[in-house]
């Protein structure tokens, strides 16, 4: 953990996702209406504007859409961190979010590759949803790119 990141701005529709975060639980919002997941949480449901959303825990599994590797952090705080990995992970539920890809092996990462979520603590108990890559998919990847 390092004391400098920064925590992030807590709001009602978003708090309770940071109190599942806290726990090791990545958690989405679902609409009952139209049935869709989605995320970052909001009071309305993105795609049909119900104001009755309600919260489900997701399986933390996903697959990288896009990704860049930051060569100059864009703020001083993560100078230290560079180059690291910056992705938009498609979830196994259906939203997209984004995130790092961490760990030894994350600058390797590739589109289509499998992660899973992991949890950085920051200062204050915070906990930032991170993804690694799953070592089976990562090797199958490779195995096919040869």
């Amino acid at each position: 953990m390092d004391p400098n990141y920064p925590v992030p701005a807590v709001n009602a529709d978003s708090k309770p996702y940071w109190d599942a975060a806290r726990q090791g639980r990545l958690i989405l919002k679902l609409c009952p209406a139209c049935k869709k997941p989605h995320f970052p949480p909001r009071h309305l449901c993105p795609t049909c504007w119900t104001p009755a959303t309600e919260w489900i825990d997701s399986n933390g599994d996903g697959s990288v859409y896009s990704f860049t590797v930051m060569q100059r952090a864009p703020a001083p705080e993560f100078a230290s961190r560079a180059p690291y990995v910056v992705a938009l992970v498609d979830l196994d539920e259906g939203p997209r979010m984004m995130a790092n890809i961490v760990g030894d092996d994350a600058l390797g990462v590739r589109i289509g590759e499998r992660v899973r979520v992991c949890f950085e603590t920051r200062k204050d108990g915070f906990a930032i949803p991170q993804f690694v890559r799953e070592p089976k998919a990562a090797a199958a990847l490779r195995e096919d790119r040869r």
